[in-house]
């Protein structure tokens, strides 16, 4: 705390502690010189202004204080509940009000700012900021002096569980003299936390850091203290009275039990409580929507002629797919990798049908936000869904196969891999049903053509969901995945929240009945639903599984998170971050072109001390984006698959599938779903970083690792069998699980810790 000292005379000194170098200050030091009665007003007057003069001196050179002003979000401790109001239509009861910035000169962070005021809470794997007064030594932050603690939901007395978590993550950021931790937790949504920053962190000249003197005084009355701006504003005064009452000493001695060691009031140089959002909300009320609704009725007659399109495998001589690639329109013609089918003599048929369902995003890719309480999704329209159906060969069991709902990677579409994988499924006697993700699969004039062989041709749509959303007459492979302009920031959100309620209408279909030979049985069996996904469609099926009751078990293969996160780590998305960050105005750009620096360290790595101009600006977005992203992460949704199901579900089978090294997911963010659901032991690595070495034709990404069934013959071997484990796994309802390779190298089954928590590209 600033002290100054003046001596006026041999016996005599004056201390002054806490004042500000404002003219205010310099009156009250006058003031206090006047009632010694041996000054003159002059001399009180210039030894007053002396002693404002010292006062940045002094505390430059003095104590060091965290920042307690809870007028500005960047001059207080952060999340914080503070920047909320009530709004009794949300979850948390209340809704988050930041202050909009400058939206003539800052019109992005104004949109921004705006899409988060919506939200009913505050980030659940939070990017704490943590200003100062000086500097301080980050070597003394860690998870013993700076954590935070779960005290449940302050309204239900049932949820008091004390928990400490601590951080990860750290950087200093010298310039603002500012703290930045992320969470070594995702947190639960809708709870309330409370972070704790104590006085072992020392300042650069190590000293114990001290509590500001606006922290001090939280237990004062605030109607005496008009400075803090207490008087002035109901939720300042409102949220210092529920921190002062968690900071008592009875509340600090439970917490005090929870980390093992005394947690006296003095210890604390600041804290903040800020509750968490809601995550589940939209997609709950989604699916009850869904439930409620009657099936829909699927249909097989997609020929241009109203032919059937129902096709044995031994008849099909090919299919070409006319991909619709602008608006004007053009086409371009691949072929559909149907040699894949013959991996095995297993697949009977392939099928392509229909059916009517519910579309819940606007214009522009984005769902309407909704109070998470009392509000209700609207319908924006309705739409024709397209689906393949891959049938195994033999006797039908008598209640239909069993069947798998597989869901493809970013940029692919339902009439690629889908072939990949459906002949090792049906080896298993399982059938695969597919669709396109929001967006995939090019334009709606899209077809197929299939080629028998004894020459009938038979032309339908392809099912395509692409859109030219950003007005180029171009159909790109993923255009409409995406949140367009002006909500860019909500990125994938939506795109991945209406494909999950796509999946969960997808199951409904199947619930009805799919009468796919057209002789009124049943080909899929309703009790025996499941679901495996690779990359994108593992990111999708990781939230599907978190939400839909009637899935019995599930694998996801390659899967991320958050999209920030692996858009910034892998250098496959690393220039559509880029893109984003160069359209953001002001750009936020700090190398040049698409290139950016966000010099932040990975996991378990030591405090980072920022040099990088621009690069906290660059942290804040992606910390904001994952922020309001929130509802379609899968690392926010990975607990509500086994370790806390959400109420009515139940906890399903899971396997989860990686590779070390992916350079298209990154293993960092495959990880933070692990931690987050608890997963490790239903997790299986295939050890790519070893395949590489044996110089037998593995690339050095491994992200297609399940899929490669073209490629030479041990790369093919390798797809196969992690195949075959996901097949096994949901063949046997979710209760076996192989090793591919058995006592074999390439992969763990589970995976030995400790996680990988770094990147391991090839070079």
């Amino acid at each position: 705390m600033p002290v100054i000292l003046i001596d006026i005379s041999p016996t005599t000194v004056y201390v002054f502690r806490g004042l500000r170098t404002d003219q205010e200050d310099v009156m009250t030091i006058k003031q206090f010189f006047l009632t010694r009665n041996f000054l003159s007003k002059r001399t009180a007057m210039v030894l007053a202004i002396v002693a404002a003069l010292l006062l940045p001196v002094l505390a430059a050179a003095g104590d060091v204080h965290p920042l307690f002003n809870l007028q500005s979000p960047s001059q207080s401790p952060f999340p914080s509940d503070r920047f909320t109001v009530f709004d009794f239509a949300q979850n948390t009861l209340l809704r988050v009000n930041l202050p909009l910035p400058n939206c003539a000169t800052n019109p992005s962070d104004c949109i921004d700012t705006g899409l988060l005021n919506q939200l009913d809470g505050f980030n659940p794997q939070p990017r704490i900021s943590i200003p100062f007064d000086g500097a301080i030594d980050v070597s003394t932050v860690n998870s013993n002096t700076v954590f935070l603690v779960r005290i449940g939901n302050i309204l239900d007395p049932d949820d008091a569980r004390l928990r400490p978590i601590g951080i990860n993550q750290i950087v200093w950021d010298p310039a603002t003299f500012t703290l930045h931790v992320e969470s070594d937790e995702h947190l639960d949504q809708h709870a309330n936390y409370l972070l704790l920053v104590t006085t072992a962190v020392h300042d650069a000249t190590g000293e114990p850091i001290e509590p500001a003197e606006s922290f001090e005084r939280l237990h004062e009355d605030e109607s005496k203290d008009f400075d803090l701006g207490r008087g002035r504003d109901a939720q300042v005064r409102l949220y210092r009275q529920i921190l002062a009452r968690l900071l008592k000493h009875d509340v600090l001695r439970q917490i005090a039990i929870g980390v093992s060691r005394k947690l006296r009031r003095k210890d604390i140089a600041v804290a903040s409580l800020f509750t968490t959002e809601s995550v589940t909300a939209t997609l709950e009320k989604i699916r009850d929507h869904i439930k409620a609704a009657p099936a829909p009725v699927a249909n097989f007659n997609l020929g241009l002629q109203g032919e059937r399109t129902v096709f044995p495998v031994v008849s099909l001589r090919g299919i070409l797919f006319q991909q619709e690639v602008t608006t004007a329109p053009t086409f371009q013609t691949v072929p559909v990798p149907t040699p894949a089918l013959q991996i095995f003599p297993s697949v009977g048929a392939v099928a392509f049908g229909k059916f009517r369902a519910l579309n819940f995003e606007a214009a522009g890719g984005f769902i309407p936000a909704v109070p998470t309480r009392t509000g209700v999704p609207a319908v924006q329209s309705t739409q024709d869904l397209y689906f393949n159906v891959f049938l195994p060969a033999g006797p039908r069991p008598a209640q239909g196969w069993p069947v798998a709902i597989f869901s493809h990677g970013f940029g692919d579409n339902k009439n690629n891999s889908p072939f990949a994988v459906a002949s090792v499924m049906a080896a298993g006697g399982v059938a695969t049903i597919t669709i396109n993700t929001v967006g995939h699969g090019f334009g709606p004039l899209s077809a197929l053509t299939v080629v028998e062989q004894n020459g009938s041709v038979v032309i339908l749509p392809a099912g395509g969901r692409g859109v030219d959303q950003n007005g180029d007459g171009k159909i790109e492979a993923i255009e409409g995945f995406l949140t367009a302009p002006p909500r860019s920031s909500l990125a994938a959100r939506d795109g991945v929240q209406q494909t999950v309620a796509d999946l969960m209408q997808l199951v409904r279909a199947i619930q009805g009945g799919m009468d796919v030979d057209g002789n009124g049985s049943v080909a899929l069996d309703p009790s025996r639903i499941y679901f495996f996904g690779q990359s994108l469609g593992g990111i999708c099926g990781t939230v599907f599984l978190g939400i839909e009751p009637d899935v019995r078990a599930g694998a996801v293969n390659v899967p991320g998170g958050s999209f920030g996160e692996i858009s910034s780590l892998s250098p496959t998305f690393r220039p559509l971050a880029g893109m984003l960050l160069a359209t953001h105005v002001p750009s936020l750009i700090n190398v040049g072109g698409l290139a950016f620096n966000e010099n932040e360290p990975l996991r378990n790595q030591p405090p980072l001390i920022n040099n990088v101009a621009g690069a906290m600006a660059i942290q804040s977005f992606f910390d904001s984006s994952e922020w309001m992203a929130q509802a379609g992460d899968p690392v926010a949704w990975a607990p509500f698959i086994r370790k806390s199901p959400l109420p009515g579900e139940h906890q399903k089978g899971i396997l989860l599938q990686f590779a070390r090294g992916d350079e298209t997911v990154p293993n960092p963010t495959t990880t933070a779903i692990i931690r987050s659901g608890d997963l490790a032991d239903r997790t299986t690595l295939f050890r790519n970083d070893i395949a590489f070495g044996l110089g037998a034709g593995f690339p050095k990404n491994p992200h297609s690792f399940l899929t490669n069934v073209a490629a030479p013959l041990p790369v093919a071997g390798t797809a196969i069998e992690a195949q075959r484990q996901i097949a096994t796994f949901l063949a046997t309802d979710g209760t076996l699980t192989l090793d591919p390779d058995g006592a074999g190298p390439l992969f763990e089954t589970p995976i030995v810790p400790p996680l990988p928590e770094d990147l391991a590209f090839i070079p």
